[in-house]
């Protein structure tokens, strides 16, 4: 298995804070896979509007981060090192349940396609075993 602290991370993805939502790479294959953590604390900004009395993670949020975690698995290509993976679409997006303070949320995202600069990632975020958000993430390196 190949790891990736915070720095390492850094150096593959353009994000930074308050953006960058991953706090770790658990493996990874460049052009293939890769499986990173965000541990969500109640010291979130987002927290402080979404919502004051019940606190969740906003959605669009959990798949920016498994956005983030297929670029893991793209720009760590020699190719693309240094480059840029942009959003091209969202597609059979589920919301199957909430993250909240405490939670450990594992991303996963596989990459199922990929013709020249576009592809698409198989994404999956899970809480405890249980799968929190799916969805297809089509890419494009620019």
């Amino acid at each position: 298995m190949k790891h990736l602290d915070i720095n390492q991370i850094k150096e593959i993805i353009p994000h930074r804070h308050p953006f960058l939502l991953i706090d770790y790479i658990e493996d990874y294959e460049p052009g293939q896979y890769a499986v990173g953590y965000k541990c969500v604390s109640y010291r979130e900004e987002f927290f402080a509007g979404h919502f004051p009395q019940e606190p969740v993670m906003p959605g669009v949020l959990t798949v920016e981060a498994l956005a983030q975690v297929g670029a893991v698995a793209i720009l760590s290509m020699e190719e693309n090192r240094g480059k840029i993976a942009y959003f091209g679409g969202i597609n059979k997006c589920k919301f199957k349940g909430k993250i909240v303070p405490g939670d450990k949320v594992r991303l996963e995202t596989k990459i199922i396609k990929q013709k020249g600069p576009v592809g698409v990632g198989e994404a999956i975020a899970s809480v405890d075993g249980k799968t929190v958000v799916s969805a297809e993430l089509t890419f494009m390196i620019g």
